[in-house]
């Protein structure tokens, strides 16, 4: 999978993308990532990509022309056919189940805006699929474009430790009826610490009881802290914030 970044900030980018899951990755040819300054892509002698509203108001505006040729020009990079993808507030709440049907196409672009928005004109222009990754404002779409390449990349196969990791995560497990569940409590060495000892069920080697064990734990967990889980599917959720 190859995933192009599009930000007037590529610094952002440094540290997480060769850090951790991300780098091994990327080391390991699993993905490609490559940042890009839209600032490149400006006509303008100062390389200025941005200017106050029309209609008066606070903040700027990210201009057109600039975007536009960069999202050309980076499309151009590569023969594969790109997804668009545009991290905002305003887009579709990301899921998981969002996660998993990107992570089957072969080239994602994302653009990462800032400032007060972007001029609706290139938007529409360009027609990116627009995402949230929840319902509050950020200074821009850097760290949003981290978060999904970050959720994407681990579900490739090869970039987990385990095969079944991603399998087993918070969302991923459903319950009879479809609905996402969270993950279950885990435990390690040493056996008691704090006066506090891991469960009995998880030392007996009853791998069918430690099944079932953790599947009551997953379903009463969700039911605890997300029961919005398990009343409408996380496909439907969406946000205008």
């Amino acid at each position: 999978m190859r995933i192009d970044i599009l930000t007037l900030f590529p610094a952002m980018f440094e540290g997480p993308l060769n850090a951790s899951i991300l780098g091994r990755a990327r080391e390991a040819e699993l993905v490609e990532a490559h940042v890009h300054d839209i600032r490149d892509w400006s006509t303008d002698k100062h390389n200025k990509v941005d200017d106050r509203p029309f209609g008066g108001g606070p903040g700027m505006v990210m201009m057109c022309q600039p975007l536009h040729d960069a999202v050309l020009a980076v499309e151009n990079m590569d023969t594969r056919p790109a997804q668009r993808i545009l991290l905002t507030p305003q887009g579709e709440r990301t899921t998981q189940t969002t996660v998993e049907t990107l992570a089957t196409q072969e080239r994602l672009l994302l653009i990462a805006g800032h400032y007060e928005g972007i001029d609706e004109r290139v938007i529409e222009a360009l027609a990116p699929l627009e995402l949230s990754i929840g319902d509050y404002v950020l200074s821009g779409g850097e760290l949003p474009a981290l978060v999904l390449v970050d959720a994407i990349t681990r579900l490739l196969p090869g970039a987990l430790g385990h095969e079944d990791s991603a399998a087993e995560d918070s969302f991923s497990v459903t319950d009879e009826y479809g609905h996402p569940l969270l993950d279950t409590p885990h435990y390690t060495r040493p056996r008691e610490w704090e006066g506090t000892e891991v469960p009995e069920v998880l030392l007996s080697g009853d791998h069918g009881a430690i099944a079932r064990w953790r599947h009551e734990q997953r379903v009463s967990r969700t039911a605890e802290r997300r029961p919005d889980l398990r009343t409408s599917p996380e496909t439907s959720s969406r946000t205008d914030a």
